[in-house]
This record gives C-alpha cells, sequence and structure tokens, in this order.
C-alpha cells in the first residue's frame, strides 16, 4: 500500500461581514418626523410666511393650502417609487432606476446644487433669527459665526451617533410642535370672535388679482420642500416597502395642518383690513402671538422656532449624507466617504465632510454678505435645484413603471406630468424677472447648475457607462 499523505486543509478564512446601514432601526413615525422636520412650520408661522403674505396678502391661507396640495402631487414620486426601490439615495436612485445611470447622475447633481445650499436656512437662518430678536447682537458683526457652527454640529452630532437617537428627537419635538402651533391657532381664532371670516380663503382681500395671488402660491410651494425625504432612511426602516410611503403621507397632511390653519390664525389675528402691512414687519408672527397669547405664548413661538430650525439641521445631516453615501457606494461620488461606523451603522465619514464643506461654504457666504442675506441668497440657487430634482424624478416615475409593465395612466402618467408642468411654471416665476443683486446673481447660478447638471450626465453616460449600470438598485437584500 502506498505511502499517501495527507496535505491539511486550512479553512477558508470568513469574509469579512458587509457592513452597512443599520437595518430595521426606525419604525413608521421615524419615517414622519424625518420629512416633517424639514418643513419647519413653526420657522414658517413666526418669519417665514411673510413672503407669501408679500404677495397674496388676506388670500395667505388660500395661498398656503394650494401650495400643500400642489405638493402633494409631487409626492406621487416619493410614494410610489418606495414600494418598489428601498435605497438610501431617494430621488438619485429612482431616477437612475427609471431613465438608467445617466438620469440618477442627472438627479443627483441637480440634488448636490440643493445639498450644498439648503443647509444655510438652519445654519444661517437660526442665526438671523436671534439677530432679529437681540439688537446688540445683530451689532457685532460676528456673532452668527458660533451660533453657525453650534446649530450645525448639533445636527451632525447626533446624526453621527445613530439614526434611531437622531429620529427620536424629532419626533417626540415635531409631537410638541404640532400641538402648540394647532392650540394657539384655535385659541386666536376663538379670540378674534366676530372678526372671523371665510374671505381668506377667497380672492376677495385681492380683489381677485390672480397673478399676485399666484406668486404667494410659489412662495408658499417652497415652504414645504423636504416632504419625500423618507425615503433617504427606507434602508434603515422596518417593512420599508410598506412603511415610507405612509410615512409620506402622514407628514404631509400633519404639515398642512401645522401651517394652513396657523396661517389663517395670523390673517384674522393681524387684521384682515391689515394685512397690506403684513410683510413689512420683521417678525409679525411673533407680534400676532404676543397679541393674543400674551408674554407666554411668545416665548413659546420663539423657543419652538429655535427648536424648529435644530429639528430642520438634524433632518437635513440625516438626508444629505445618505444620499451622498448612496452614489459613493455606486461608485460616482465621494467613493471614498462610502463608509459604515460599524458600531453606531451610520454614514459618518459623509457626515463629517458634511460639515466641513457645508460650514465653509456658509462662512464664506454670510461673511460677504451677512447671515441673513446670506442664507437667502443660498436658498435661491436652493430653490433652483430642487424644482429641477423633482422634474427628473417625475420623468423617471413614468418611464420606471412603463418599463416595468405596471404602469397606471393617471398615477405614472397625468400626475407626473402635471406635477412637471406646475414646476416649471414655479421655476420661472422664481427666475424670472432676475431679481436685483445680491440675489440675481444667485438665480443665474443656480440655473448654470442645472445645465452642468445635463452636461456631468452626458459624461458619464459616455465614459463611465460600466459605473453607472447598477446604479440606484435596491438595498432590501443586499
Amino acid at each position: 500500500m502506498s505511502d499517501q499523505r495527507i496535505t491539511p486543509v486550512t479553512p477558508a478564512s470568513e469574509s469579512p461581514p458587509v457592513i452597512r446601514l443599520k437595518r430595521n432601526a426606525v419604525g413608521l413615525w421615524e419615517g414622519v418626523s424625518q420629512s416633517f422636520s424639514f418643513v419647519s412650520p413653526a420657522g414658517n408661522v413666526a418669519i417665514l410666511l411673510v413672503g407669501t403674505a408679500a404677495f397674496s396678502m388676506g388670500s395667505m391661507p388660500l395661498a398656503v393650502a394650494i401650495a400643500w396640495i400642489i405638493y402633494l402631487l409631487w409626492m406621487v414620486v416619493p410614494n410610489e417609487f418606495s414600494r418598489e426601490i428601498v435605497n438610501a439615495g431617494s430621488y438619485y436612485a429612482y431616477s437612475a432606476q427609471g431613465l438608467g445611470g445617466g438620469g440618477g447622475v442627472l438627479a443627483l447633481w441637480m440634488w448636490m446644487g440643493e445639498n450644498l445650499t439648503g443647509p444655510a436656512f438652519g445654519v444661517l437662518g437660526l442665526s438671523g433669527f436671534i439677530y432679529l430678536l437681540s439688537s446688540s447682537l445683530s451689532k457685532t458683526g460676528w456673532a452668527w459665526v458660533p451660533l453657525a457652527v453650534l446649530t450645525l454640529l448639533f445636527g451632525v452630532i447626533l446624526s453621527y451617533t445613530g439614526i434611531r437617537a437622531s429620529l427620536r428627537y424629532t419626533l417626540w419635538s415635531a409631537v410638541l410642535e404640532v400641538l402648540f402651533l394647532v392650540i394657539s391657532a384655535i385659541i386666536i381664532i376663538v379670540k378674534v370672535g366676530p372678526n372671523n371670516s371665510l374671505a381668506p380663503f377667497t380672492l376677495q382681500p385681492v380683489h381677485g388679482a390672480f397673478s399676485p395671488f399666484f406668486l404667494g402660491v410659489v412662495f408658499s410651494v417652497l415652504d414645504f420642500t423636504g416632504l419625500g425625504t423618507a425615503t433617504t432612511v427606507s434602508e434603515e426602516t422596518t417593512g420599508s416597502k410598506r412603511v415610507i410611503s405612509k410615512a409620506i403621507l402622514i407628514a404631509w397632511v400633519i404639515s398642512g395642518l401645522a401651517i394652513v390653519l396657523p396661517s389663517y390664525a395670523l390673517t384674522v389675528g393681524w387684521g384682515l383690513p391689515n394685512m397690506a402691512n403684513y410683510a413689512k414687519s420683521p417678525d409679525p408672527g411673533l407680534i400676532v402671538f404676543q397679541r393674543y397669547l400674551g408674554t407666554t405664548g411668545w416665548i413659546l413661538l420663539i423657543l419652538f422656532t429655535i427648536n424648529s430650525y435644530l429639528m430642520y439641521m438634524v433632518a437635513k445631516v440625516n438626508a444629505v449624507t445618505r444620499i451622498w453615501y448612496s452614489a459613493g457606494r455606486d461608485g460616482i461620488i465621494f467613493k471614498r466617504f462610502a463608509k459604515i461606523h460599524p458600531r453606531l451603522g451610520t454614514p459618518h465619514t459623509t457626515v463629517v465632510l458634511f460639515f466641513v464643506v457645508i460650514l465653509v461654504v456658509n462662512v464664506i457666504t454670510a461673511s460677504i454678505l451677512g447671515p441673513t442675506n446670506g442664507a437667502l441668497w443660498l436658498l435661491t440657487i436652493s430653490g433652483v435645484c430642487i424644482i429641477g430634482v423633482h422634474i427628473v424624478a417625475n420623468t423617471a416615475l413614468t418611464a420606471y413603471f412603463w418599463k416595468k409593465g405596471k404602469f397606471r395612466v393617471a398615477l405614472h402618467g397625468i400626475i407626473p406630468t402635471v406635477a412637471t408642468i406646475i414646476g416649471l411654471v414655479v421655476l420661472w416665476y422664481s427666475v424670472y424677472p432676475i431679481p436685483a443683486e445680491p440675489f440675481g446673481s444667485a438665480v443665474v447660478i443656480g440655473l448654470i447648475w442645472l445645465v452642468l447638471a445635463f452636461i456631468v450626465s452626458l459624461y458619464y453616460a459616455k465614459r463611465h457607462r460600466h459605473v453607472i449600470a447598477k446604479a440606484g438598485m435596491s438595498q432590501e437584500e443586499a
């Protein structure tokens, strides 16, 4: 019998576990709070509705209500896609799957324009609000810097430490904010008594002048931006394909309740005959609350407004860092930053990147224009870019469901087409006529960014087909 040597077989080393976003970390109501926090209702009530009131005056509640309904048309995209695709890239991933990888790059680049400028609402907006309350602070010329850094750090730290912790904070804050705004609005309405009227829900206060009224609607449409961002936490949500669509609709309903009802209370509380002067006041919401709810109501609105900015900042960091992570995972941008913290399950490297980039953008802009004008300048670019994202995603919805053989004429054809037309109208009125400086340059930069998006998309489609071929794939079983 021949001598046979048996070579010992060394077991193959196990492959390192795939580290990915923390699965089943959050549920329905955390998804609701992610979307709702973007709207920042208290900020709208305290200050931001002046843009709507400047054009719609006493018809402000009607303008807000119409804008709210219009935004529902834009929510068909995330609602429908979230039932099919689980991906933190959200509209980027949906556009990639609907229009091909080039379409994904197109939506991603447009969204990057918003990602870089939209955070100014929280970073610099809160500084501007606090400046409004304290003339001594506003005269320092530098106090906005630590305020901006602290606001950004607040969102970054909460997002870094875990999706559940960050969304638990926004959830309970949102509950308290909605209760405060709704109850306060009811108290004001009751105290107004016989001066209540249905006129604010008609064109009567603007004497039937539809054109300026519509500009008020345009301003309010952008007030609801971000309601679809529950999709960015889809990979971390239990039962994502069932839950995310519900979260978006619930957030839409609650945001309408938290803004439409208070907008009516502000109108009748200010005095319908005096609404021409509403937008001329720097803090009309605070004035109305103090008039009817006393110092306590005034202080509470200030506190909830500050917290509303902080909620927005947390939700913004959550959403943007996951979009960047998804694109990095696909090998398109920020590839070296597509990493997940092994214990916390968060895209910690993109969170750090977000902090550095956004701080630089905001500090440079505010140093030149000041915190308030700096925020408005950046938000002008943001508004132009986000409308572009919605238009691309609307088109992707139609293409995706047609290819899948699930096409429904009304839901996947008519509604997204109407939403695109509305988006183009809103974009037109947002950029034409080009406003005076410094905001005129912001409009031009926003439009240039949209053009560059097409160029970048064509470049990737031609030179990096292999990279974008699998972009935006559903991750529920990845």
